[in-house]
């Protein structure tokens, strides 16, 4: 046994370390892949036979050697470009949704019939940004893509930019990925770029360095982060993908971010894992669906500002939110609705579900458990139902 596969105890037991990132992405038996708009398409050609026909071969290696894969994919706009005569991204919403409308079909086409030549079925699965907020829709996403999985369809996920106008404005897809990671409950996630990885600094000035490894966030506080190309036919950038990268490392999923044009070496079953890319070690541990949804994905109603001893007591000790310790609140909000909690300086320190109306809390803040009615008697935000942060 080597040092990398165990310390030991005080009592002489072996404790197992932490697999090394790059071992666990080499090693993930649910792998989410996020490709964008600039690895599929050409401003003058629409989508690159070529370059998706790669993408998908790399793909169709990872699933016959024993890993379930879920492709999320950008290039729908883009795809619409060609076939209607448009020479750049457009700017206003209606010829944005018209594009994307046009480009969705297109796009499908063309995946079935490259990951036909594997005799592979896929399954296309359209979310909006109300799919990951409400509670209801997020659920049916999972069992959805759950069930794909089982029969054996390689799901396809994109935004549904035809109709989802906030998802056409934020136009990021890699969040969406990290979002679908935890969904799916997949073991890494890899994010392809047109970029090697994550560099320092601008990686298109001498100077600046790549980074291979990041082993927790604080890493990426010298991290300068370029903008993207004016020409770009994408809406995201490195910054999306660092957020995308962030948030499934604090949930437990092992991130690589890499270039498309490295698909084949980013999914690369080897012993040690892939060797191109940026690799982002997990910084936190796995969490409940739930408490994904609520900390990255719920559609906040309301805050409510707590004293210090509530903030004590519901992030130091995780304890429920009872009404003695919230001094005000602000929103319109149902019971069932999430709200923010706040410190008393504004400081957003918890998520959570409310257990009243807004109307019901001027009668219930301040007040001490045993000094309320019967039946108002409960927390106002259960602690099974709260994520610190």
């Amino acid at each position: 046994m080597t040092s990398t596969d165990a310390s030991t105890s005080l009592a002489g037991t072996p404790v197992p370390l932490p697999v090394p990132p790059r071992t666990a992405l080499g090693a993930a038996r649910r792998v989410v892949v996020k490709v964008g708009s600039s690895s599929l398409t050409s401003l003058g050609g629409g989508l690159d036979p070529s370059r998706l026909d790669a993408i998908v071969d790399a793909l169709a290696a990872r699933r016959a050697a024993g890993s379930q894969v879920v492709l999320v994919s950008s290039g729908a706009i883009a795809a619409g470009l060609a076939p209607l005569r448009l020479v750049r991204r457009p700017r206003d919403l209606a010829t944005q949704q018209a594009a994307a409308a046009v480009g969705q079909l297109a796009l499908a086409q063309a995946y079935g019939e490259s990951f036909g030549r594997h005799g592979q079925l896929i399954g296309q699965v359209l979310l909006t940004a109300d799919d990951m907020i409400r509670r209801a829709h997020y659920r049916n996403a999972q069992r959805t893509l759950e069930r794909l999985l089982g029969l054996d369809v390689l799901p396809v996920v994109n935004e549904n930019d035809t109709v989802a106008t906030d998802e056409i404005r934020v136009g990021d897809n890699d969040r969406l990925a990290a979002l679908v990671a935890h969904l799916v409950g997949a073991d890494a996630l890899v994010l392809l770029s047109d970029v090697d990885g994550l560099y320092d600094g601008d990686p298109r000035r001498p100077g600046s360095r790549l980074l291979t490894d990041v082993d927790a966030p604080t890493d990426l506080a010298a991290v300068r982060i370029a903008a993207p190309g004016a020409g770009s036919l994408g809406t995201g950038g490195m910054a999306t993908k660092i957020t995308a990268a962030a948030m499934a490392s604090a949930a437990g999923i092992p991130v690589l971010l890499a270039a498309a044009e490295q698909v084949g070496a980013a999914l690369s079953t080897d012993q040690d894992g892939p060797t191109v890319g940026t690799a982002f070690r997990p910084s936190g541990r796995r969490m409940s669906a739930r408490r994904f949804w609520l900390r990255h994905a719920a559609d906040v109603r309301g805050r409510l500002q707590l004293d210090d001893g509530a903030v004590a007591a519901v992030v130091g000790r995780r304890r429920s939110l009872l009404a003695a310790g919230i001094q005000a609140f602000s929103g319109e909000f149902d019971a069932g609705d999430v709200v923010d909690l706040v410190a008393p300086d504004g400081t957003v320190v918890a998520r959570g579900v409310a257990g009243f109306d807004a109307g019901e809390l001027p009668a219930l803040i301040g007040r001490r458990t045993r000094d309320l009615a019967p039946e108002q008697r409960r927390e106002v935000v259960h602690a099974d139902d709260l994520v610190p942060f």
